[in-house]
């Protein structure tokens, strides 16, 4: 059996190829980082190191790497044999590896059984998206006959590497990777850290709108009372109100959506505030704030719940307030908390509203963050 993995990064490497090695995959990093391919391609090894109530330390071993870039003939060949592709290496990337993803199905002998291609990204059904760019890049009539696509929700803390850490890598215990078992008509791959699920949906969203939301709330909120770390912020009363706040509203959509258990959302509420208290993952709150723009989007962590909240009539308060903490988060060296400033600083607040959103005027909750972004307005 083999896997290519796509994003050598510390999620790849510590979390996705981690759970594939485990499972007895031949598996193959592909990245455009050649440093790091040249770093794995020298390795016999890595280690992950598992840190929370049960730590552990693994051994990653008889991996190979190549770099998608210098060397596309032999990533084609490396997918046109395997059994799975998948990749974590952002939403807004899928679409550059997916002519290369394309290629490789495309060079699969007939007869072979289809492969498996699963985006492990941190958005909302990301496999859909990086489908329909390989679609847009397949050169033939039979893509069907030899792929199939599954979206899956993945959740793991991968911290910031102490900078001497190499390729090993450093993640928390606890880990879900829950994959639509649907398009494998029953002959699923023998993964056995992947929950297969029947209806994705609900584990999307909660995990989203519970971890997400919970995890950039702490973060923004934790930036403004001058906290450096994650577990730092969450120890804070004062932080930990307003995330719990956000989460008691995100946790009342869910119920109302999905019809999970009040109890059972309470459990998984504690647990996850459990888990950004984790002083054993030094994660700063610069990078789990950054890239406001794209956390402050239509169907993200903020803006996504508090949009259905609204249209169901109920509380959106805590969601305000780390929206509006967001709209102050400035650290430096930040991309998008740059553009996200220029935005408030040059446009009125209606446009500023839509542009940051993406909500329509007549939506229910359109006023009060045009209210928020008025308000940050003001102070610039």
């Amino acid at each position: 059996m083999k896997a290519v993995h796509f994003g050598a990064g510390n999620i790849g490497r510590g979390f996705v190829g981690l759970l594939l090695h485990e499972a007895g995959y031949e598996l193959v990093f592909a990245d455009v980082a050649d440093a790091l391919i040249t770093q794995l391609q020298d390795a016999d090894s890595y280690e992950v190191r598992t840190v929370g109530q049960s730590p552990s330390q693994i051994v990653v071993d008889g991996f190979s790497a190549i770099n998608s870039t210098q060397d596309p003939d032999g990533l084609t060949e490396q997918i046109a044999s395997a059994d799975i592709v998948t990749t974590a290496v952002g939403a807004h990337i899928l679409r550059f590896v997916a002519p290369t993803i394309a290629a490789g199905i495309a060079a699969r002998p007939a007869g072979a059984p289809r492969i498996a291609v699963m985006a492990c990204e941190n958005a909302i059904n990301a496999t859909d998206l990086l489908e329909q760019e390989i679609r847009a890049n397949y050169q033939g009539e039979d893509l069907d006959d030899k792929a199939l696509f599954s979206n899956t929700a993945v959740d793991r803390i991968v911290p910031v590497q102490a900078e001497v850490a190499g390729l090993d890598v450093t993640v928390e215990d606890f880990y879900e990777w829950a994959v639509d078992r649907t398009p494998f008509d029953g002959r699923e791959p023998d993964v056995p850290g992947i929950t297969w699920v029947e209806d994705l949906g609900p584990y999307i969203e909660r995990k989203l709108f519970t971890v997400n939301t919970g995890h950039a709330t702490t973060a923004w909120h934790g930036w403004a009372e001058g906290h450096a770390k994650i577990a730092d912020a969450i120890s804070d009363a004062a932080v930990t109100g307003k995330v719990k706040a956000v989460l008691t509203e995100t946790s009342a959509l869910l119920v109302a959506k999905y019809g999970f258990a009040e109890e059972t959302q309470r459990e998984y509420v504690a647990k996850v505030l459990g888990r950004f208290a984790n002083t054993a993952l030094p994660d700063p709150v610069e990078r789990v704030g950054r890239a406001p723009l794209r956390k402050l989007s239509r169907h993200e962590r903020i803006v996504g719940p508090a949009a259905e909240l609204a249209e169901r009539g109920l509380a959106v308060d805590g969601l305000l307030a780390s929206f509006s903490a967001a709209l102050a988060f400035t650290p430096a060296d930040d991309d998008e908390v740059d553009r996200l400033q220029e935005i408030l600083r040059t446009q009125d607040a209606d446009a500023a509203t839509a542009e940051i959103t993406g909500l329509d005027e007549s939506h229910p909750l359109f006023p009060a963050v045009r209210d928020a972004v008025a308000a940050r307005q003001s102070a610039l």
